[in-house]
């Protein structure tokens, strides 16, 4: 149950998170800024009270998965495994850096905890339905492992994740939960001027998916709209998430020049002072 007393707590993990992409993007000296923060909320949610998962057991069979597509947020996934105990903070610090487990796309082989590798950008929802479509044959039509499968909005610009899209409805894949991040940027622009995808609601549902729209930065509303999502029988799910891109930093927020850009000394302090005032609502990062 989520109750105000969780939703506070999850705030402020998420608050301690996005501290950590940003100590770990200046750290590093390249990466993606806008997204991470953007999705940290979300991040949040999934690993400290969605998810069935055991760090201390990466491979337990039962498990819940989770896919990131969209490789180039790895910052934040990275930032909310070590939080939840996978690996040391400290380690945060080594992201990017020859020989570090920590590459700008996350690699299985580096991290075998992690469900899959990733990079070219419409790939991971054929790596979920091919998981979703195994546990199906292993474990029948009532598994109650669940396949999360984390997308960008702008990724939707390539074929093969139509080709997924499609072969879910057609498989009735229930145990398939997607977020998109539609944030409504990517690294050249806005994704209505680069190609627009309009309603991506009714897209998908045209295809054979339940689908919902909520505001990616409410703990209640993404928990409730995955607690009706696991409740649909008979299609896979998907879940809109409007988000802001750079969330957390008002310096940051909506420009998607920092989709693909980091902050440098002076940025990067300014958005730790923010981001330790909880954006002014306390005085002094020391309090």
């Amino acid at each position: 149950m989520l109750t105000q007393e969780k939703i506070i707590d999850l705030e402020l993990k998420a608050n301690d998170i996005r501290k950590s992409i940003v100590e770990m993007l200046l750290e590093a000296g390249s990466g993606h800024t806008a997204g991470p923060l953007g999705m940290a909320d979300i991040f949040t949610l999934l690993y400290f009270h969605t998810l069935k998962h055991d760090p201390k057991n990466p491979s337990w069979r039962e498990r819940d998965r989770l896919v990131l597509s969209n490789g180039h947020i790895a910052p934040v996934l990275y930032a909310t495994m070590a939080h939840s105990g996978y690996f040391p903070i400290e380690e945060l610090k080594t992201l990017r850096k020859f020989g570090s487990r920590l590459q700008g796309h996350p690699h299985r082989e580096f991290m075998p905890w992690l469900e899959n590798s990733s990079g070219p950008l419409g790939s991971g929802l054929s790596q979920a339905v091919g998981m979703a479509l195994a546990l199906r044959i292993d474990e029948g039509i009532s598994s109650e492992k669940t396949v999360f499968v984390l997308l960008s909005d702008g990724e939707h610009d390539e074929g093969n994740l139509w080709e997924a899209i499609l072969l879910a409805g057609k498989e009735k894949l229930n145990n398939i939960i997607a977020i998109v991040d539609r944030n409504n940027i990517q690294i050249d622009g806005y994704t209505e001027d680069i190609m627009p995808l309009g309603d991506l609601a009714t897209k998908y549902e045209v295809f054979g998916w339940h689908t919902q729209e909520v505001n990616g930065h409410s703990f209640e509303e993404v928990n409730n709209a995955i607690e009706r999502a696991k409740a649909v029988f008979e299609k896979p799910s998907v879940i809109i998430a409007r988000t802001i891109p750079g969330k957390g930093v008002k310096e940051f927020e909506r420009d998607y020049n920092w989709h693909g850009k980091i902050p440098n000394k002076e940025e990067a302090k300014m958005a730790l002072k923010e981001l330790r005032t909880l954006g002014g609502k306390i005085k002094s990062e020391y309090q």
